[in-house]
C-alpha cells in the first residue's frame, strides 16, 4: 500500500488462529489415497495475508474453514469469505489472492470457486463476477503490478 492510501478499516477485530492441523501417518504414506478436505484447503488458505494489514485472513476471520467446501468427487473446491466491511476495496484483491493460492496448490483437476459470503459486501455480485471470470483472472495475473502485489499476499511473513 503506497504511504498517499487510506486504511478503510484502520482497526479490524482481530480473532484467534487455529492449532496447526497434526498430520497423521496416513497422510504420509504415499500408499495410502489421501483425499482433499475442507480443512486441508483451509490450511492452504489461512496463512494469506490482507493487503491492507500484517495479519492473515484468518486473523482478520476473512476464512473460515466452515465456509469451504469440497467434493473430492465431482472435483470441486468452493471457497467463501467474508471481507472485514460491507464496503472493502480490496475484496477483489483477496479473492483473487485465494483463487491463485489454490490454483498453483491444488491438482489441476480441481475447478475452484471463490466467491463473497452472501450478505456481507455492497457490490458482492459484481466481485463474484469478476473472480468466476476466468478470462478476466488471467488478464489480471498478466498485470505485472497486480501479480506483484498478489505475491505478496502469498508470501510468508518472516
Amino acid at each position: 500500500m503506497s504511504g498517499g492510501d487510506r486504511i478503510q478499516n484502520a482497526n479490524p477485530q482481530l480473532y484467534g488462529r487455529k492449532s496447526e492441523r497434526e498430520v497423521t501417518p496416513e497422510e504420509l504414506d504415499d500408499d495410502v489415497e489421501d483425499k482433499i478436505d475442507a480443512r486441508e484447503i483451509f490450511d492452504l488458505v489461512r496463512s494469506i495475508n490482507d493487503p491492507e494489514h500484517p495479519l492473515t485472513l484468518e486473523e482478520l476471520n476473512v476464512i473460515e474453514q466452515s465456509r469451504i467446501t469440497v467434493d473430492e468427487e465431482n472435483n470441486h473446491v468452493s471457497v467463501e469469505f467474508t471481507p472485514t466491511i460491507p464496503h472493502c476495496s480490496m475484496a477483489t484483491l483477496i479473492g483473487l489472492s485465494i483463487r491463485v493460492k489454490l490454483l498453483r496448490a491444488l491438482p489441476t483437476r480441481f475447478k475452484v470457486d471463490v466467491h463473497i459470503t452472501p450478505g456481507t459486501h455492497q457490490s458482492e455480485n459484481a466481485v463474484n463476477k469478476q473472480l468466476a471470470d476466468k478470462e478476466r483472472v488471467a488478464a489480471a495475473l498478466e498485470n505485472q503490478h497486480l501479480l506483484e502485489v498478489v505475491n505478496q499476499c502469498l508470501s510468508t511473513r518472516d
